[in-house]
């Protein structure tokens, strides 16, 4: 029975930086409706649906012909919710779950395949997620960019908003990857993760992944060659309309 792929993106209406972000409006859509509708162009993706618990978006997603589905206010994070929102699509362990961010209305629909991969080839591996090859050197230093180590098998060993690895000696020189958010998680392996405490490095850098790598589970990272620029202000949802329209390449 081949593997059942359904990418869920979790949304809130509340952010302390920039409010009602999921229902921006972004070149006559509201930026949730550009990420959907990428989604839906990712080649191994059988259903995609929004998990929300704010009323304005599981309406403007249905507005549109989207699936969205209502989950609990209370979540640590986007993967707890997108736990809630699996419960009732019948999906065996095996199956896969990709969690998309919902601010990151340019990213690449071929990234779905990229992060779904190595759980395809691999039914041993838990989880995974997308990694990108800092180009931007100001990315290098900047707390919204969150950068990760990973093993000689590209397992991650730690993701941090500090600048890692750390270079003591001049003349040395390294490569840095920054975390797209992107996820793939094994059905059964979300359930572990949800029973899971939140992790103290969890809490520090306010970076969900960490509980699973706290509590010894494997994350595969996959280097992809696309990047993606995340909204987190309304100066970078500017940003983006400029790169839609042409305006900033």
């Amino acid at each position: 029975m081949p593997v059942h792929v359904v990418c869920i993106i979790p949304s809130r209406y509340e952010s302390s930086r920039f409010p009602g972000k999921p229902l921006a409006e972004l070149c006559g859509k509201p930026m949730i409706r550009h990420v959907y509708e990428r989604v839906l162009r990712a080649r191994c993706v059988s259903s995609v649906a929004v998990a929300t618990d704010d009323e304005r978006i599981f309406q403007a997603v249905r507005a549109f012909g989207g699936r969205a589905v209502m989950t609990s206010a209370q979540h640590r994070s986007g993967t707890d919710r997108i736990a809630e929102a699996v419960e009732t699509m019948g999906l065996r362990n095996e199956d896969i779950v990709v969690n998309i961010q919902g601010d990151q209305p340019l990213f690449e629909p071929a990234q779905v395949d990229e992060v779904v991969q190595p759980l395809l080839d691999d039914l041993t591996i838990p989880m995974s997620t997308l990694i990108y090859r800092i180009v931007r050197d100001e990315e290098i230093t900047h707390p919204n960019a969150v950068k990760t180590v990973f093993d000689r098998d590209q397992f991650a060993l730690y993701f941090s908003r500090a600048t890692i690895p750390f270079v003591r000696d001049r003349g040395n020189k390294a490569e840095y990857f920054k975390h797209h958010g992107i996820y793939a998680y094994r059905r059964g392996f979300l359930r572990t993760f949800i029973s899971l405490p939140e992790g103290v490095l969890e809490r520090l850098e306010a970076l969900e992944q960490l509980r699973a790598i706290e509590h010894g589970h494997r994350i595969k990272v996959v280097i992809t060659p696309h990047d993606s620029v995340e909204v987190d202000t309304p100066q970078e949802l500017e940003r983006v309309r400029r790169l839609m329209t042409g305006e900033e390449t």
